[in-house]
């Protein structure tokens, strides 16, 4: 799987810009601070999940003056060739085409294009709450596993209509209200089991190979534990119904699967509270190493690996670590300092003014 064009029109800083990736290894992309280097890699990233890598309203994508971005690519899925094409409005629906036909679900686009990322802002899974890494999991699941796209979607959509009977009951449930709780209730106890079992696999699944990458990157040997809590015990259905009183007075669902948090440790120490800002980077990127190696053992051709600004506040010794954890296949890379001696780049890539230049002398 690999990107051979990507082209640009109003994205971010870029007025009009071509870009063309090595296919098979690594693309250095060089500039200043606020050259544009990570919009190229916001753009691949939101060709494959519609999101951005840095968690960018839809607005901010557009090029200031103008009423929408467009961003395409030519891709490869083994023999097969993709088109990826999207309209991003500052306002209004997405437009969003593989091959000429529109895009329903996402999981449409994982089928397509597939990508793993590591940004700066990744320091959030170990450092900031419960949500980022719930949804870390359920965006890693539905990679794997488009049909998970469903199953997502339900849960999210139970909760919103839990919480909206919640809300309508305004403290004082009727019998109406309670009927009405006893279905999304059996509904939630279902969907929400099933999605926290497909979370705790995948935990189960990523630590060792999360636990490897970091004990590399780190030079020690502690592993990274990952270990699933869901925040209810027995039967989900029968814990809403307890609850329910709670929850109507407080017009919330104390229970459940977005509830759930994923907690991370560097063997006996909590990584949130008791590791140092260097281990934590070390364990963020380890898990987005281990989400790729992951996929790569279960696709026919690797994802393609995003890095953004990945070498910035790693030492010598953790960058060349990093090096030489990359993986076969395409892999997209942005620094603003000169990479360590260690990388050996298929094509270097300069930006700046909002253009794209291949680097005189460089491969």
């Amino acid at each position: 799987m690999a990107v051979s064009t990507l082209w640009l029109t109003d994205f971010r800083c870029f007025t009009e810009a071509q870009f063309q990736p090595d296919p098979e290894g690594l693309t250095v992309l060089r500039g200043a601070n606020g050259a544009g280097k990570t919009s190229v890699l916001e753009a691949v990233g939101w060709l494959a999940t519609q999101r951005s890598i840095r968690g960018a309203t839809r607005d901010a994508l557009v090029r200031s003056g103008t009423e929408a971005a467009v961003v395409r690519a030519e891709a490869s899925v083994g023999e097969r060739a993709v088109l990826l094409e999207a309209s991003i409005p500052a306002t209004g629906p997405v437009r969003m085409l593989v091959n000429r036909q529109p895009v329903r679900r996402r999981s449409e686009l994982a089928e397509a294009l597939n990508v793993t990322v590591f940004a700066p802002n990744d320091l959030d899974l170990v450092q900031g709450g419960p949500a980022g890494r719930r949804e870390y999991l359920d965006d890693v699941l539905v990679a794997r596993h488009p049909r998970l796209d469903a199953l997502v979607t339900e849960v999210d959509r139970i909760l919103r209509q839990r919480a909206a009977v919640l809300r309508q009951a305004g403290g004082r449930p009727d019998g109406a209200v309670a009927d009405t709780l006893d279905v999304w209730d059996e509904r939630l106890g279902a969907s929400g089991t099933a999605l926290a079992r497909e979370r705790e696999e995948l935990a189960h699944e990523l630590g060792p190979a999360a636990s490897s990458a970091y004990e590399r990157l780190a030079g020690v040997a502690e592993p990274v534990i990952l270990d699933y809590r869901r925040s209810w015990e027995g039967d989900l259905s029968d814990v809403l119904r307890s609850t329910r009183p709670d929850d109507v007075r407080r017009q919330v669902t104390s229970t459940g699967p977005h509830r759930d948090d994923l907690e991370i440790s560097i063997g006996t120490r909590p990584t949130r509270t008791h590791a140092s800002q260097g281990e934590q980077r070390c364990v963020a990127l380890a898990l987005r190493l281990a989400t790729h190696d992951l996929r790569r053992r279960e696709l026919p051709e690797p994802p393609v690996l995003l890095l953004d600004d990945v070498f910035s506040e790693l030492d010598a010794r953790r960058a060349a670590a990093l090096v030489e954890l990359l993986p076969p296949g395409q892999v997209l890379l942005t620094t603003a300092v000169a990479p360590p001696p260690v990388v050996h780049a298929g094509r270097v890539v300069e930006v700046a003014g909002g253009q794209l230049t291949g680097v005189a002398g460089a491969p």
